[in-house]
């Protein structure tokens, strides 16, 4: 077969279903979306961010739709909404503002290296036809392929191991995933609502084709101005260029404030920064995080470092514990564009890191292609995380880790991690340290690559409330809990309250079992802490939108008890409400389905078989919809994909 053929053949099976939109078509109203839905199905949930969210694919454009899909290892699985738009030579996606902006983030897709390593490609940008600039896109941070912990080969073999890989025989290239980044562009001036924002494909471009997902648009402040009692890093000879490193400057200014007890002010700027800046009890404060951006390289270290790294990469840390750890810390008002383009997890090459307590704030920062966005060890005490935007990270956007407490992590927005967005791992230690009394509120995380949206790895007394999760893609689902990773055993309560999932619960390549919006998972223990599942809704769930589940080899002797389900909306299920595989028991009361696709309850139990249900299913009042006996078991139904979700009367 030809190369080109080869490569069409490629790029379809990466597409998944291609709807060609023509270019005389009738111009659509343009449409804000949240999670890729009308906003009012949404409402009260999640982050209260400052950009407006357009999808690709419902704005005017002479390129064809792709999607929609789940199925990974594809482009639109991958897309928010799990559709976009592709574009070749001359071809355009016009959106029209409804409301001022003077800046966007464009979220794209354009092909990798035929080696891998990524190309760069230009994008014409044009306002009301006029203004032109020019992006200039690459996907050197984007594709990834085989098993974990991932390369950048698109010749890696697959490991042998007890699964089945996909498909059989294993094509090349294997698992392609992570396929998209973005990035930002200030506009200049402030346009208005009707005023008409073009993204066009020059004629001429390495780039075979660009797939285009969704554009923010927002309207940005003038940089903040410098604080009294703070010193400017320029004064201490930071350059604002980014030609000379500045980390030297930085961290004289923080010493010196720290003498005289006031701040570190970080101007407008781009300031070259390739390794950690240590913090403890200062603040450092930046003009905004469009305005004053920490810009660096990952770099190779001469040898390991006392915490495994192999390598030095931009980021503001903590002390480590071990070494008393940081407090009254405060960073906000800036930017970090790092540069990692590979997952090695012994790597420190995290945004923000070390353990950071003592009533500290971290806020109102924008981190961009770092390992994990915020990474903290603890023990430590007494956090708040606000306001961030964490966006293309290699593994985690956020998490808590080994005996942190009192954290409030709020109104985050997290998009495009390679791996669980936010999480709490509370690890076993000899220690007996456990996380607890941490709580992610009114967050927004969409589009994790590998993992869940939000997970729980044990602890006690932890809450997840009030956001809005939507389309994860492989092995993890929007919420989760599980006694798995070494972690400690669940105590107390651990609160899932109000909210909002949207296309969750997708199919676990591993074991080919479709997962629950939110599943609960008894890999190591028992699972006998209550876990409260409540006022929530469960939005066009690609397989189930509850899965209580353990893994084969340890289905007799772990089970999942203790759980309260209540005041649950169920908008659309591919297969069941509850799948039921391990034994124990859980209370539903109120909960409404409908648009569910196979009967409510599929009560499978640890497979006994011997005509008793292991898990109880313990109806309460108030349940609407199809609920009848909890004795009926298939293994795997077929799916039926529910209509898309609408207001609930």
């Amino acid at each position: 077969m030809s190369q080109r053929l080869v490569a069409v053949a490629l790029t379809t099976a990466l597409l998944g279903t291609v709807l060609p939109l023509s270019a005389e078509a009738a111009r659509p109203a343009p449409r804000i979306t949240r999670a890729g839905l009308d906003p009012a199905l949404v409402a009260g949930r999640g982050a209260d961010v400052a950009f407006v969210e357009q999808e690709a694919e419902n704005a005017f454009h002479t390129g064809e739709k792709i999607g929609p899909s789940r199925e990974a290892y594809t482009l639109p699985a991958e897309a928010s909404g799990r559709t976009a738009v592709r574009l070749t030579s001359k071809q355009y996606v016009e959106f029209t503002l409804t409301e001022p902006a003077n800046a966007l983030t464009l979220r794209y897709s354009i092909p990798d290296a035929p080696a891998g390593g990524g190309i760069q490609a230009p994008l014409d940008v044009t306002v009301n036809g006029k203004h032109r600039r020019t992006m200039t896109l690459t996907s050197e941070y984007a594709w990834l392929y085989g098993m974990y912990p991932f390369s950048n080969d698109p010749n890696v073999d697959p490991i042998p191991g007890w699964w089945k890989p996909e498909p059989d025989p294993v094509a090349k290239p294997f698992r392609p995933n992570h396929f998209y980044d973005e990035q930002r562009l200030l506009l200049g001036r402030t346009y208005h609502a009707g005023d008409r924002v073009r993204f066009a494909v020059p004629r001429h471009t390495p780039a075979a084709w660009y797939v285009l997902d969704v554009a923010d648009f927002e309207l940005v402040g003038a940089p903040k101005q410098q604080p009294r009692k703070s010193l400017s890093v320029q004064w201490f000879g930071a350059d604002p260029t980014g030609r000379r490193d500045a980390a030297p400057a930085i961290e004289r200014t923080i010493a010196a404030a720290k003498k005289l007890g006031w701040s570190v002010y970080l101007p407008p700027g781009t300031y070259q920064v390739n390794r950690h800046i240590i913090v403890d009890q200062v603040t450092v404060r930046g003009a905004g995080n469009w305005w004053t951006i920490i810009k660096g390289k990952v770099l190779p270290l001469p040898e390991p470092a006392p915490d495994k790294s192999v390598h030095s990469a931009p980021g503001f840390y903590g002390k480590y514990a071990a070494d008393g750890g940081s407090t009254r810390v405060h960073l906000a008002d800036f930017a970090i564009e790092s540069d990692v383009r590979e997952r090695i997890d012994t790597d420190q090459v995290n945004g923000i890191g070390g353990a950071i307590g003592g009533g500290s704030v971290i806020e109102n920062l924008y981190l961009h292609r770092t390992k994990v966005g915020i990474w903290l060890d603890g023990p430590m005490d007494g956090l708040l995380i606000r306001n961030n935007i964490i966006t293309d990270a290699i593994a985690d956007g956020m998490n808590l880790h080994l005996g942190v407490s009192n954290v409030r992590a709020t109104n985050n927005f997290v998009r495009n991690s390679g791996d669980d967005g936010l999480a709490m791992w509370s690890e076993t230690n000899p220690d007996g340290l456990v996380n607890h009394d941490n709580v992610y509120d009114h967050n927004t995380v969409q589009t994790p690559v590998l993992a869940n949206n939000i997970a729980i790895y044990g602890g006690r007394d932890n809450a997840v409330t009030d956001n809005l999760v939507a389309d994860p893609i492989r092995e993890g689902s929007t919420l989760h809990a599980g006694s798995r990773f070494n972690s400690t055993p669940f105590e107390g309560t651990l609160t899932f309250a109000r909210n909002t999932t949207v296309r969750g619960g997708p199919r676990d390549l591993n074991w080919n079992l479709g997962l629950g919006a939110i599943w609960l998972y008894a890999l190591q223990s028992t699972m006998s802490g209550r876990i409260e599942i409540r006022d929530s809704s469960f939005l066009d769930s690609t397989y189930n939108a509850l899965l209580f589940v353990v893994d084969w080899p340890v289905k007799d002797q772990y089970a999942i008890e203790n759980v309260a389900v209540s005041n649950i909306k169920v908008d659309g299920t591919g297969t069941n409400v509850v799948n039921a595989r391990v034994g124990g028991w859980a209370t539903f009361e109120n909960v409404d389905a409908r648009n569910v696709g196979a009967p409510f309850v599929n009560n499978c139990g640890t497979f006994q078989f011997d005509g008793t249900p292991e898990f109880d299913v313990r109806l309460l009042s108030g349940n609407d919809g199809g609920w009848d006996g909890a004795t009926w078991c298939e293994d795997r139904p077929p799916v039926v994909p529910p209509p898309p979700p609408s207001p609930w009367s």
